[in-house]
């Protein structure tokens, strides 16, 4: 019986899918170092980020000590001017430059964004074509990392059980946003460690307050959730009617307030979780947060047996079927289910 040995599994929220084990014969090539450009942080009204001057007259702070040497004063300091300017001037590379002026104007459209990023950068490139295939490119490469992200948080999140989709916010008497968030973080840490949970979530910001907060996928073990949780009814500033939630004391009592929502129905439920995620880190540029013990894929054996057929771009991937088999170095694991992935490798 044919086989296909250590192959990569991953669950699309429907099917297993596997990806065959292949050797790469070839070195990646290193990346040619980047042009770094000179850009002046201006003063400006609402403190953003630089911006760039069309013809810089010194390329560093060390060069401008030594241009202007005959005209330092008795006390050894610069004249005024030069010294702002020495301080304001920086070296960034274009693509850097570039990731600023993104989050700088994230509120805009795609083509109004576009349009000021191009005017932005033109002083730094020869012609306004050369400009132009520059921002075009560097925005297909934004689209490809998060078509990349997207899809690595939905398979993760599909590999790991979550059961619980839970927001955490903090009360003003007990925590500054930098308190809250740096003792959140360690609270999940050591939860993650010492209970075996798991999760991914962001830091969100409530669009009328600004008011931090933190949404996740949980996966947490029957009897590990401190104090009780107590079903609450309160009224909902958002959606402005009454509702009912289930809150952890222990959270609240820590932090301000807790919401755990207990994720029943998988299939709809986890899935509406997570695209609430992604419109999220797609509308705002967002970083997923994830715990370790997070994995993409788990390796297996795969038997031709149980493949219902090829899919994908040149028929590379397997499409497996529901009871396919796991095998571990041609060791047999049982049928494919949360209780013989957790016992299988794991890869990301």
């Amino acid at each position: 019986m044919g086989h296909y040995a250590q192959a990569k599994v991953y669950n699309d929220g429907s099917h297993y899918i596997a990806i065959p084990h292949t050797e790469r014969f070839t070195k990646r090539k290193p990346k040619p170092p980047e042009e770094v450009i000179t850009v002046s942080q201006e003063d400006s009204v609402d403190d953003s980020v630089a911006d760039v001057v069309t013809e810089p007259s010194i390329s560093s702070c060390e060069d401008t000590i030594i241009e202007f040497e005959e005209v330092i004063l008795e006390d050894g300091f610069l004249p005024f001017d030069e010294e702002e300017k020495c301080k304001k001037e920086r070296k960034i590379t274009k693509k850097e430059l570039f990731n600023e002026l993104y989050d700088k104007y994230i509120d805009l459209n795609r083509t109004a964004r576009k349009q000021k990023i191009i005017k932005e950068m033109r002083p730094y490139f020869k012609e306004d074509s050369e400009c132009e295939f520059f921002v075009n490119t560097q925005f297909e490469r934004k689209i490809r990392n998060m078509i990349c992200r997207r899809v690595r948080m939905v398979r993760k999140a599909n590999l790991a059980g979550f059961n619980y989709f839970c927001t955490f916010t903090y009360d003003n008497n007990l925590h500054t946003e930098d308190s809250f968030r740096k003792k959140l973080k360690t609270c999940l840490r050591n939860f993650c460690h010492r209970k075996n949970w798991k999760y991914m979530g962001v830091w969100e910001r409530a669009p009328k307050t600004n008011r931090l907060h933190f949404h996740g996928l949980f996966y947490i073990p029957e009897g590990t959730i401190p104090g009780c949780l107590l079903t609450v009814k309160d009224y909902n500033t958002r959606e402005h009617k009454m509702q009912i939630s289930t809150q952890s004391t222990y959270f609240n009592e820590v932090f301000g307030r807790s919401d755990f929502d207990r994720i029943d129905n998988r299939e709809k439920l986890l899935g509406l979780a997570v695209a609430y995620l992604i419109k999220y880190i797609e509308k705002t540029g967002e970083k997923i947060v994830y715990s370790k013990g997070l994995y993409q894929y788990f390796i297996s054996d795969i038997l031709d047996d149980d493949i219902v057929t090829t899919i994908g771009q040149e028929d590379k991937k397997l499409l497996l079927f529901d009871d396919f088999i796991c095998l571990d170095e041609g060791v047999v694991m049982g049928t494919v289910s949360p209780e013989v992935i957790e016992q299988m490798k794991k890869c990301n």
